[in-house]
C-alpha cells in the first residue's frame, strides 16, 4: 500500500510540474492558444489547446458566434431545424461574403453547425492556404464539398449510431480550386500527382489538430472521394480520430 501511495504521489507531482512547465513555456512564448483557460481566438495560429477549445464550442452557441465575429467571419445564423431521432440542429450558420476574412465553398451556401464553421475557418487560414502556397505558389480560391446536414445514421444504415451529419456537426470536403485554375480532388489526386497528393495529406493532417474526427481515403472505401470532418462532443476530452 505504501508503494502504491508513493507511486500516486510521483504521478501527481509529475502532473503538477508538467502543468507549471506548460504555463511558463506558453507565457514566455506569448502564445495564449497553448493555455487551456484563455479564450479561443480564431485569428491566432494553431496552439496546443486550439482543438479542445474549438470542440468546447459545441456547448455554447453564443460563444461560438462571438468567436466568429471577433475573427471577422461574416455569416448568417440559420433557423433551428428538427427531424426524426437525433436529427436537427439549433446552432447552424452559413458563411456569407464580405468581412475581414473570406471563405468560399462550392457549391455556395454551405450551412454547418457553428463549431464546424469555426474549425473550418482556422483550417483554411492556418493549414489549407499555407499548404497551397508551399506546393503550388498560389492560394485556394474555393473548397468543394458534398454538404453537411443529412438526417441519417452512419453509412446510411437503417439502425445503429446516428451520423454527425444528422446534426450538421460534420462536413465532407471533396476538393480544392486554386487561383491558377488548378483543381485538386480527393478522389483523383490522393494517389495521383505527387504535389497534389502531398498537399492533400498535409491538409488532412492539419485538420486532425482541429476536428474531433478526420477521415480520409486511408480510413476506408466509403471515404475514397472526400475528407469527413466533424466536431463530435468527445473532442473536448482530447480524444480525436484521425485516419
Amino acid at each position: 500500500m505504501r508503494a502504491v501511495r508513493r507511486t500516486l504521489g510521483w504521478i501527481v507531482a509529475l502532473a503538477v510540474i508538467t502543468g507549471l512547465g506548460l504555463i511558463l513555456w506558453s507565457t514566455l512564448r506569448g502564445r495564449p492558444q497553448d493555455l487551456p483557460w484563455t479564450p479561443l481566438d480564431l485569428g491566432q495560429p494553431i496552439g496546443l489547446m486550439t482543438g479542445r477549445k474549438l470542440n468546447a464550442l459545441t456547448q455554447s452557441y453564443p460563444a461560438c458566434r462571438a468567436a466568429l465575429e471577433r475573427a471577422g467571419v461574416r455569416y448568417t445564423a440559420l433557423p433551428p431545424r428538427s427531424g426524426e431521432g437525433r436529427c436537427g440542429y439549433s446552432d447552424g450558420v452559413r458563411f456569407t461574403s464580405g468581412g475581414a476574412r473570406r471563405i468560399d465553398f462550392a457549391p455556395a451556401g454551405l450551412g454547418v453547425a457553428c463549431p464546424v464553421a469555426a474549425a473550418l475557418a482556422i483550417w483554411e487560414w492556418n493549414v489549407v492556404q499555407p499548404a497551397a502556397e508551399r506546393h503550388f505558389g498560389t492560394k485556394v480560391t474555393s473548397i468543394d464539398h458534398f454538404g453537411s446536414y443529412s438526417c441519417r445514421r452512419i453509412y446510411g444504415r437503417d439502425a445503429g449510431t446516428w451520423s454527425e451529419h444528422s446534426t450538421a456537426d460534420a462536413v465532407d470536403i471533396a476538393g480544392f480550386r486554386l487561383g491558377n485554375g488548378t483543381r485538386i480532388t480527393v478522389a483523383r489526386d490522393w494517389k495521383g500527382d505527387a504535389a497534389k497528393a502531398a498537399f492533400l495529406r498535409e491538409v488532412r493532417d492539419g485538420a486532425c489538430q482541429l476536428f474531433a474526427t478526420t477521415l480520409s481515403p486511408d480510413y476506408n472505401a466509403a471515404h475514397a472521394d472526400h475528407f469527413h470532418l466533424d466536431q463530435a462532443d468527445r473532442g473536448a476530452m482530447g480524444w480525436r480520430a484521425c485516419r
